[in-house]
């Protein structure tokens, strides 16, 4: 047999309408949460003690005087984000609460009144009062609230007004006991400074007469140099311009040395030195030149004028070149005494820095010392400062930096317990604590819930969802409103089969009380309605149910046709219903509980197919007995039932697993009985013939039925396409 197979469904997600049908189903749940905390609640709220509270309220600042110090500047005071909360913890500290209760002696009066008269600790105390206490800061003020609860309001507004003056108390006594012992400190350092600078000065003098400065600037810090700053910078100015020139002439020089050519340097000189004799040698020397061109083009060379000529050239010529060598040796002079000018410069300048240098070094100590004095003089004077301004200011007339603005008065009602606020948040509190409960059963219910669950954990089709509390159709007739489930799962399972001739079905499911059996029998009933020769076999031999249900006599059934007694025509029962036969268990003797799984079996499941268009079995727990696994391997078709919200989800699986085991042909699954008011999930797939059937009155009901008989029951046989009866 082929098993039938179907794609996984995508996973559903969660909707409102998910939530909703929780809340429904376990809306008793969620009711007798709600009620029994809500009782609870206002039950506590009555039986609490009534309890008064009184609030005074203090303005905390800074501590400042009350006129201005030496300086006569204002005091700035950065703000402390941490101020409110050191404040908070100062007033719920042994420091200020002992006080309090020293001064209201609530040692003896609560022992009195909590521990049978005996007088309690301190420690003891100050837990108590703690617990009563409530301090908070008003809002964008320097305001703190102090609230105090007491079932006494009169004792409630005098813990609340201690508490205010026993805060303000110590702080006027802090600040007093910090001044005075900050005074003391400064006193001892204004005279060990004093002392230090009366053994200073006298070292400083002794280094001074040992090294034999003359100091004639008490201000001095280091030796007088030799050269003061304004003397340093003209010196450097003089040197640079200097640099700059000597740089010029001695490029110069480079340049006119490498020219050779006598003439050439003669024409350059007088561009570069201004020079009156060279010219006037120049001069005369083209004037020669131009009288020997014009005596050589009219005289031969040997003329005595051309010679005399050529001798004043000559002799030009000689002085030329002397005085060119005279200017070129007084710029080398020039440029060798800016040089030597530089240097020196530059040689008096280091020995004056030397100099300095070392008359510093010579004299560091005593400058160090003469330093080092002034300082703790600086510093003496500045601490004898601060000594007579705290001591001015000791004396200036405080106020304390803790004001009590708004006293405590005893209050008129009591404040706990507040009975609306106890009863409402009791009631708010029991439906959250009912609709989670609800949620967290229902995470742990495992059992099957909606159509997705099967289709998603069993890879199995849904063939049928059948309604919460139908009966058999048997006694409410073909045109039940109940009977339209079941036309739907037989028209399922018709479609489902992959073989016309596959007409033998077993009902099986994995706990008892499913609906197994009036599954069996509703769906025989529409397939003999629909005009099909029909047989239902109890084949639950050990718990046989279905002859009660048809009213019938279980002396005779399967097992005597198992154990050869009777045949198959004397076991055969008629029912009311047209074309529906019936074969009872009949009793199972204790030495034949195998007898399902016999050849005889499998002949008669043989024969029946050959008889009937359809043959259903009605089988015991497939996870109880083994019989319901032999007879899913003999028929053709196995059906699972599964209860709605019954057995977790891994019994029914296993009961699937076992079926595929074994070879059953599984062709899927029905969901039976459905509460269609509270799981809105199943509307959508059984809604049309729910809202049909219950929506109309009974006489509409039947006026449809009589004309559905009349004119519908072929095309309804056509329809569902059903085999040729018997």
């Amino acid at each position: 047999m082929d098993d039938f197979k179907t794609s996984a469904p995508p996973e559903a997600k969660l909707h409102f309408l998910d939530y909703w049908r929780v809340i429904r189903i376990r809306k008793a749940i969620i009711i007798t949460v709600f009620l029994i905390t809500a009782i609870i609640a206002t039950a506590v709220t009555f039986i609490l003690p009534e309890s008064y509270s009184s609030t005074a309220r203090i303005k905390v600042e800074n501590d400042v005087t009350d006129i201005p110090g030496l300086t006569g500047a204002p005091t700035y005071i950065p703000y402390d984000p941490y101020f409110i909360q050191t404040t908070f913890e100062i007033m719920q500290s042994e420091m200020v609460l002992s006080n309090v209760i020293a001064k209201l002696n609530l040692n003896v009066e609560w022992g009195k009144k909590y521990e049978n008269g005996l007088t309690l600790k301190t420690t003891e105390t100050m837990e108590i009062l703690k617990q009563r206490m409530l301090l908070a800061p008003v809002k964008n003020t320097k305001l703190i609230s102090i609230t105090v609860y007491s079932d006494d309001k009169n004792e409630a507004a005098a813990l609340a007004n201690e508490i205010a003056q026993a805060y303000t108390t110590y702080r006027i006594d802090t600040r007093r006991s910090l001044t005075t012992n900050g005074l003391a400190t400064l006193e001892d350092q204004f005279q060990t400074q004093d002392h230090d600078i009366r053994t200073n000065s006298d070292y400083v003098e002794q280094l001074r007469q040992e090294l034999h400065i003359t100091d004639t600037d008490p201000n001095a810090t280091a030796p007088t140099p030799t050269m003061d700053a304004q003397q340093l910078q003209l010196i450097n100015q003089e040197r640079i311009e200097g640099e700059k020139v000597y740089e010029e002439q001695l490029v110069e020089l480079q340049e006119l040395r490498t020219i050779t050519n006598t003439e050439r340097l003669a024409d350059v000189l007088p561009q570069m030195v201004p020079d009156t004799t060279l010219n006037d040698l120049s001069s005369r020397l083209h004037e020669a030149r131009q009288k020997w061109v014009t005596l050589t083009n009219d005289y031969a060379l040997s003329n005595i004028e051309v010679s005399r000529v050529q001798s004043l050239i000559n002799e030009l010529n000689h002085e030329i070149a002397d005085r060119v060598d005279g200017i070129m040796s007084s710029l080398a002079s020039q440029v060798n005494s800016k040089k030597a000018a530089l240097d020196a410069l530059t040689t008096s300048v280091d020995e004056a820095k030397q100099r300095d240098q070392e008359a510093a070094r010579k004299n560091q100590p005593y400058y160090d010392a003469k330093r080092d004095m002034e300082q703790k003089v600086e510093m003496h004077r500045l601490l004898y400062s601060k000594l007579e301004a705290e001591k001015l200011e000791l004396n200036l007339p405080k106020t304390s930096m803790v004001q009590l603005t708004d006293p405590a008065v005893p209050g008129k009602t009591p404040v706990k317990p507040n009975k609306t606020v106890n009863i409402a948040l009791g009631l708010v509190f029991g439906l959250i604590m009912g609709v989670g409960l609800a949620f967290f059963i229902e995470y742990l219910d495992t059992s099957v819930k909606t159509i997705d669950d099967v289709e998603r954990t069993f890879q199995a089709p849904v063939l049928g969802v059948i309604p919460q509390n139908i009966g058999l159709l048997l006694e409410e007739g073909s045109e039940s409103k109940h009977a339209e489930a079941y036309r739907v799962l037989r028209t399922n399972l018709l479609f489902s089969r992959k073989d016309e001739k596959l007409n033998t079905i077993v009902v099986v499911s994995a706990g008892a009380g499913e609906g197994k059996s009036t599954t069996t029998i509703n769906l025989a009933t529409v397939f003999a309605q629909a005009g099909n020769r029909v047989l239902v076999v109890d084949s639950d031999l050990r718990r046989p149910t279905l002859h009660k249900l048809f009213k019938v006599s279980n002396n005779l059934g399967l097992t005597n046709y198992l154990l050869k007694q009777n045949e198959l025509p004397e076991l055969v029962q008629t029912t009311p219903v047209p074309n529906l036969d019936f074969m009872a268990s009949g009793r199972l003797p204790n030495s034949s509980m195998g007898i399902l799984g016999s050849a005889q079996m499998k002949e008669m499941i043989a024969d029946l197919k050959q008889r009937y268009d359809f043959v259903l079995f009605d089988s015991p727990p497939i996870l109880g007995v083994s019989d319901a696994s032999i007879l899913a391997s003999e028929v053709d078709l196995v059906m699972q039932v599964i209860q709605y919200r019954r057995y977790p989800q891994p019994m029914t699986i296993r009961a699937k697993q076992m079926i595929e085991k074994v070879g059953g042909n599984f062709v899927g699954i029905v969901l039976n009985n459905i509460n269609m008011s509270q799981d809105e999930g199943y509307y959508y797939y059984s809604g049309y013939y729910h809202d049909y059937y219950y929506s109309r009155s009974a006489g509409e009901q039947d006026a449809d039925a009589k004309e559905a008989s009349a004119d519908g029951a072929p095309e309804r046989e056509s329809e569902v396409n059903i085999k040729q009866k018997y």
